[in-house]
């Protein structure tokens, strides 16, 4: 392998917008001369060095959204980049008028890409897209503004973790409504901005002629193979197999702790013993993390050499930091970075084997022919992640302590069951707002207590007033800031979990098979990625039927 390059060394200037139509007038110049596999070749170049750019700009605003300077780059970044949508699509429109030569090049799937892409953006919703940023840009900052006054100490929200799942049930409760608490005094903005998103996004959907932005937002996210009706029957099934079996563990959980009921503040609390915790602070997790990808798999552990050799990871929590993990990639480089936010808990854990899956797979499809290429659409992406999840399962004791490895991987386990009602709950609210884009912040609220009854049956807040009120969606940034994304993770888990079944049986294979489906990025549609690793579309009847029962005879219920 070669030497691993610095993320202190990717660099890409700042574009303007003179810059990128001379840029693009260039490229149609070549097609002009019938020069189309040059042509395609230097719009594939821009849009990479643009993609760097940008990557690096969020990036650096979500490692201090405190810094004037990287605000003052977002700002510019989110104004650039309907110009550079407005370039891009105008030249994808003309490409697919001669579209049987040029899929001679770019493959069939670019192309239904591109079809789906050129049905989202005209100019005249420019304005709103830049004004969309900008709100969801406030919200991600009123998050990371949170000073935290608990147990003698400023924390931010990432900061309460630890304590959210303490084995003290008075101080998970007391962290909880410290942490509800924040929300509570911050309701009144947090209405007000999603209110304008959803209003932007209502009437940008309607200037590109949707009735509703719903449709809009599935194409946005590249959705060529499912609609809104497959998803809801999706949604059906995590009702029907999944929805029982959450029940039942609750139930075996306030059994086995002794409680008279069990409450919002307890379900964090998966083992009775206190959750596994990481076996040391972030240089200890780092450091261990080799030796279990060592382990695994030789292309695994050498891309970890990469990521720690280069420094394109960020894991530590610090005030200002924006909450939460994500991976995001320089395609001028073919290398990821990581971004996380540790605190001491589990989920350190599960977001870093999680954003590691994110990373491998986009190492391991840095070689694909075009950019459209590098990253598949965004329910196959977290395949990539949650499958790694479950695929360090063998080796997870370098991370938590071999004593401890057991009570982890079940841990685990239940926590990937229990949230796929969340997941969909969260998803089913999405679809009912945007079907009501008028209805008022309290219609909003109401919409997310009635779906609760479906798939969180068994939620408790006792007397944390703003989760009483129909609040808990409001600290879900995807809710905000990406559209119908959330129910990405719910078809992914349900993936991922079909490769943690066939890993019990012949893990090698299983290994194998997920390694191919990293190197294979975007190069086709959702469910034909999915089959392509031996998978079952989690839209086929019975899909989650054969994981619970494969859960429930693990987990003993």
């Amino acid at each position: 392998m070669d030497a691993p390059l610095q993320f202190a060394d990717i660099a890409e200037p700042r574009p303007a917008k003179e810059g990128l139509e001379t840029a693009y007038a260039a490229i149609n110049a070549a097609l002009d001369r019938g020069e189309r596999e040059a042509a395609l070749a230097d719009w594939d170049r821009l849009r990479r060095r643009y993609d760097t750019w940008s990557a690096l700009v969020h990036l650096r605003f979500a490692q201090d959204t405190t810094d004037p300077a990287a605000k003052a780059d977002r700002d510019y970044a989110d104004a650039l980049s309907p110009e550079a949508a407005e370039l891009e699509i105008a030249l994808k429109r003309r490409l697919l008028v001669d579209a049987a030569d040029v899929a001679g090049i770019v493959g069939d799937h670019a192309l239904r890409l591109w079809e789906t892409d050129v049905t989202t953006f005209d100019p005249a919703i420019k304005p709103d897209l830049e004004e969309e940023s900008r709100v969801s840009a406030r919200y991600t900052e009123l998050l990371a503004s949170a000073k935290l006054a608990f147990n003698g100490q400023t924390l931010n929200l990432a900061g309460l973790g630890p304590y959210a799942e303490d084995p003290d049930r008075e101080t998970r409760y007391q962290a909880e409504k410290t942490r509800w608490g924040f929300f509570e005094a911050n309701a009144a903005v947090l209405d007000e901005i999603y209110d304008q998103l959803v209003k932007l996004r209502t009437g940008m959907a309607r200037k590109l002629g949707y009735k509703t932005f719903t449709p809009l937002g599935y194409k946005l996210l590249r959705r060529v193979d499912y609609g809104p009706d497959d998803v809801a029957r999706y949604r059906e099934q995590v009702a029907e197999h999944v929805v029982p079996l959450v029940a039942r563990l609750l139930e075996a959980r306030r059994v086995e702790n002794g409680w008279d009921r069990l409450r919002f503040w307890d379900e964090a609390l998966i083992d009775p013993a206190g959750n596994p915790k990481p076996i040391g602070d972030h240089d200890v997790l780092v450091e261990q993390a080799q030796a279990m990808f060592d382990g695994m798999d030789p292309r695994l552990a050498s891309f970890y050499r990469v990521m720690t050799a280069g420094g394109f990871m960020d894991l530590k929590n610090r005030p200002g930091k924006a909450g939460g993990g994500f991976c995001t990639s320089f395609p001028t480089a073919g290398v990821p970075f990581i971004f996380a936010n540790f605190n001491g808990t589990n989920n350190d854990i599960g977001v870093f084997t999680h954003e590691m899956g994110h990373a491998f797979q986009n190492w391991e499809s840095r070689h694909q022919p075009g950019v459209d290429y590098l990253w598949p659409t965004m329910e196959a992406a977290e395949i990539h992640s949650m499958g790694l999840e479950f695929l360090t399962f063998p080796g997870i004791g370098k991370l938590v302590g071999e004593a401890s490895a057991d009570r982890f991987r079940r841990m685990h386990l239940i926590g990937a069951l229990a949230f796929l009602p969340y997941g969909v709950c969260v998803d089913h609210f999405q679809h009912e707002v945007y079907a009501n884009p008028d209805a008022s912040p309290a219609d909003r609220h109401a919409m997310w207590q009635r779906l609760e009854k479906i798939y969180l049956p068994r939620a408790d807040y006792g007397d944390i007033g703003f989760l009483l009120k129909g609040g808990r969606w409001q600290a879900k940034p995807h809710i905000y800031g990406s559209p119908f994304y959330y129910i990405d993770y719910t078809l992914a888990q349900c993936c991922a979990m079909q490769f943690w079944v066939r890993s019990r049986q012949d893990y090698p294979a299983t290994l194998e098979a997920y390694v191919q489906l990293c190197g294979r990025g975007g190069s086709a549609p959702f469910q034909d990625l999915v089959r392509s690793a031996g998978l079952v579309s989690p839209f086929a009847p019975g899909a989650l039927a054969d994981v619970v029962r494969e859960a429930e005879a693990v987990l003993g219920v």
